[in-house]
């Protein structure tokens, strides 16, 4: 089906229920008990640093595996699965496959950065990694939507960097930036290209913490859209502290929609940092300002080393806390974030299931 197509078909299905989203990749990915010849495949053996924790890695290396979490989140409730692409950028793959200067004596600053932005070996894997993770999440968003007669959605993933344009590194220096607003800008750029080639359906700006970074990524895929000429819904999610903070930034959840409305995005919300339960007064907050959709999709709970996925809360538990929130009339879409699994997203799926969506408030 035509991107247009797919776009107004996600619109209508909004008005209609809460729809579902996944769940958390590196956790499930967790669960496979892949090791580092694994992550490394043949195209990556020589590589110099570990690679196990780069899970956007195993899209080309493991995409069996990551076809099958896909399949298994699909199979669960979800109606859009996000492509494995969170740090699918030449900035953040940098981490793995540039030495860190700071080791020497130096430091990561605007001049390190454009390296890394002209070079061609990270920008072929930044292209390489979104348009193969998109075509996976495609292949089982189709098959799994033919099936079943529902239509399932590929949300392009685009994570926050491990970098920040709000504030400085240096408690010396209070003005200086690791890179800029155009540096951050440029690797977006790229990465939603290669989204958009691979066939996503929605451009998910997510676990935001710092709003100028997310920034970037808005102009970004406005650029990309009028390069193109094609536009996808965008949904911003962000993640935010027990004071209703988006972290690095520390803008409150009411700013961060004013900052975002002129985007016009599909849906805005909040997800990572906390569970269901520490979420839901920021939640309520947002739901009350924005006019918009709202999107949530927490984690499992708090970290809890102890526990099977590393955090507190169980299925069951997920699906109480999501229910509550679902009848509150807080939600359009629900998922989750770091600790849940494929059963998790069934228990939400359950949750929300014949509960009527947030309704719009009416814009004059």
């Amino acid at each position: 089906m035509p991107q247009a197509d797919a776009s107004t078909d996600l619109r209508h299905a909004l008005a209609e229920r809460i729809l579902v989203l996944d769940g958390a990749m590196g956790t499930t990915i967790r669960s496979y008990g892949l090791g580092e010849a694994d992550a490394r495949g043949t195209r990556f053996a020589d590589a110099d640093k570990d690679l196990l924790n780069n899970g956007d890695l195993l899209s080309l290396t493991c995409p069996g595996v990551i076809g099958d979490i896909h399949r298994r989140f699909f199979e669960a409730g979800s109606d859009i699965c996000e492509t494995n692409t969170f740090s699918a950028t030449s900035i953040a793959q940098s981490e793995f496959f540039v030495a860190d200067p700071r080791e020497s004596g130096g430091r990561k600053d605007p001049e390190f950065y454009q390296k890394i932005l002209e070079n061609p070996l990270l920008n072929e894997l930044a292209w390489d990694l979104n348009v193969a993770s998109t075509r996976l999440c495609r292949k089982w968003a189709d098959e799994l939507g033919s099936d079943s007669g529902r239509r399932r959605y590929v949300a392009g993933a685009i994570g926050p960097l491990t970098v920040a344009l709000s504030n400085s590194p240096d408690a010396d220096d209070p003005g200086f930036r690791v890179v800029t607003f155009d540096q951050v800008l440029a690797t977006y750029k790229q990465q939603i290209r290669a989204l958009l080639e691979g066939g996503c359906d929605i451009l998910l700006i997510e676990t935001i913490f710092d709003s100028l970074n997310a920034k970037a990524a808005a102009v970004a895929a406005q650029e990309v859209f009028d390069e193109s000429a094609t536009r996808l819904p965008i949904i911003l999610s962000a993640a935010v502290g027990r004071g209703g903070e988006t972290m690095i930034s520390a803008q409150k959840v009411e700013a961060f929609w004013n900052a975002f409305a002129h985007v016009k995005p599909l849906a805005i919300g909040l997800n990572c940092s906390l569970g269901p339960d520490l979420l839901r007064p920021h939640l309520e907050e947002l739901a009350a300002c924005a006019t918009t959709c709202i999107s949530c999709y927490p984690n499992a709970g708090l970290p809890n080393p102890l526990a099977p996925t590393g955090f507190d809360l169980g299925p069951e538990q997920m699906h109480d806390f999501m229910a509550d929130l679902a009848r509150a009339g807080l939600l359009n879409l629900a998922g989750g974030c770091c600790g849940n699994t494929p059963d998790h997203i069934a228990a939400i799926a359950r949750a929300v299931a014949g509960v009527p969506p947030r309704q719009l408030p009416v814009v004059e």
